[in-house]
C-alpha cells in the first residue's frame, strides 16, 4: 500500500479505531504522521525501507501496522532485527493477529528473525506501547493507547523486551527546591565552574549540530541506540524548534566546552486535543498560532551529560537549573520521557529527588525464525 492516497488511508485508520471508544488519545497532525511515513522525504529512510498494512472487516478498516527493516540498526549492533510500529487496532484478535503475521511475513523475506516494536518509524520518535498510566493525557511526542493493545500482543506471541519510564515533574511551588538545596547547588556551580547558554535561534543549525555530536556521545552504548545521521537529527531538530521554549533549549559548559544539553518542547497536545480531525484548515492554524505561546507544561524530550561528568554532581545541578528557569516563568510542569528502565545514571538522582514514574511503556519483541537465532 503506497502513493499518496494509501497513505492517506493508512494514516485515517488511527481515527476510526479511537472514534469506536473513548479514550485519551490525541490526534495528532496528520501532515506530522505522514511525514515519519514518507520514504521519499524523511531521511531515516536512506537506512530503512517499510511496508503499510491494514485490515479491513466488511470494507471498513479495523486496525494498521508497518513492517520495518532497519538496516542502520542491524549495522551498529550486529543484529537481524526488524520492527514493526504505527499499530492500531480495535478489540479483534483476530484482525491483530492477521495485521502481525503480515508484518511478520514481510520482515521474514527480507532475512529478518525478529520482530520488535512499537516504534514509529525509531527510536528516536515516538516509540513504546503504553502499559500503565492509562488515566494520563500523552505529552507531546508520546503515543497513548487503550489497555487492551497489550493483550493483543501478548496473545500474538510478542514478549517485553524492555521497559521506557515517563516522570512528571510539577511545576508552581511543588517544584521549588529547598533553600538548603539552592544554596548546595549555587555554591558547586561556582566550584565547578559550570555555566548554562541558551540556544542562539539565530544560529539554530549550528547549535543543533554542537548537541547532534553530544547526544551521539551520550547516548552511545545505550540499549538500541543507533546514532541518528546528521540529516536525521536535523530533520527532527527542524520539526521540534516551532514548539520549544526559548528558555528550556540551552547547553551546560564548562570553561566553554559544551558537557551537556537540556531539550524541553512546549506540550503541543494541550492545543491538539481541540483539533479533532488532525487537519491544518485555516482555522486550526489560527488555533495553533494563538494558543501554542500560551502552553507552559512542557516534555523533556533530549537531555544529555558526557560521561565524564554523569558522577559528579552534575545532573542535580541541571535539574537545579530547569527547575529554577520553571520558577521564573511561572511554568505548570514537565514530562521527562522516556527513560530506559535500566538507565540508572537518571533514574538514582530522579529517585534521590523523590520523583517516581508515572507513565510505562514497553518495547515488545518476537522470534520469527526460532531455527537461525
Amino acid at each position: 500500500m503506497d502513493g499518496r492516497r494509501g497513505l492517506a488511508r493508512f494514516v485515517d485508520v488511527a481515527w476510526k479505531v479511537h472514534s469506536s471508544a473513548p479514550s485519551n488519545w490525541i490526534p495528532p497532525l496528520r501532515m506530522m504522521v505522514r511525514g515519519d511515513l514518507d520514504d521519499r522525504g524523511n531521511p531515516f529512510y536512506g537506512g530503512a525501507t517499510r511496508a503499510l498494512f491494514i485490515a479491513e472487516r466488511g470494507g471498513r478498516p479495523v486496525g494498521r501496522v508497518t513492517a520495518i527493516e532497519n538496516r542502520r540498526h542491524n549495522e551498529v549492533h550486529g543484529d537481524r532485527v526488524g520492527f514493526f510500529g504505527f499499530f492500531e487496532c480495535i478489540d479483534d484478535q483476530e484482525a491483530c493477529d492477521a495485521l502481525m503475521a503480515s508484518a511478520e511475513g514481510w520482515l521474514v523475506g527480507r532475512g529478518l528473525d525478529r520482530a520488535r516494536g512499537p516504534v514509529n518509524p525509531s527510536m528516536h520518535h515516538e516509540c513504546g506501547l503504553l502499559v500503565e498510566g492509562f488515566e494520563h493525557a500523552p505529552a507531546i511526542m508520546t503515543p497513548w493507547s487503550p489497555p487492551y493493545y497489550q493483550s493483543l500482543l501478548d496473545r500474538s506471541g510478542y514478549v517485553g523486551e524492555r521497559d521506557l519510564l515517563g516522570y512528571y515533574l510539577p511545576g508552581g511551588d511543588k517544584m521549588r527546591l529547598p533553600d538548603r538545596i539552592l544554596r548546595v547547588a549555587e555554591r558547586k556551580l561556582q566550584r565547578t565552574k559550570l555555566v548554562f547558554r541558551e540556544w542562539d535561534f539565530g544560529t539554530f543549525e549550528q547549535e543543533a549540530h554542537n548537541v547532534h555530536t553530544l547526544y551521539c556521545e551520550a547516548w552511545s552504548g545505550n540499549w538500541g541506540f543507533v546514532p541518528p545521521t546528521w540529516e536525521e537529527f536535523w530533520h527532527i531538530a527542524k520539526d521540534l524548534k516551532s514548539v520549544l521554549h526559548p528558555k528550556f533549549a540551552f547547553v551546560a559548559e564548562v570553561e566553554g566546552e559544551t558537557v551537556g544539553f537540556v531539550v524541553i518542547a512546549r506540550d503541543l497536545n494541550r492545543v491538539l486535543r481541540r483539533i479533532r480531525s488532525g487537519r491544518l484548515w485555516p482555522w486550526n492554524i489560527v488555533r495553533l498560532f494563538l494558543g501554542l505561546p500560551k502552553v507552559l507544561s512542557g516534555r523533556l524530550v533530549m537531555l544529555g551529560l558526557k560521561r565524564e561528568y554523569r558522577n559528579r554532581g552534575f545532573f542535580s545541578l541541571v535539574m537545579y537549573e530547569i527547575a529554577r528557569r520553571a520558577a521564573e516563568i511561572g511554568a505548570e510542569g514537565a514530562e521527562a520521557s522516556w527513560i530506559l528502565e535500566d538507565n540508572q545514571a537518571l533514574i538514582s538522582p530522579l529517585k534521590a529527588l523523590g520523583f517516581e514514574p508515572y507513565k510505562r511503556w514497553r518495547i515488545y519483541e518476537k522470534v520469527l525464525n526460532p531455527d537461525r537465532t
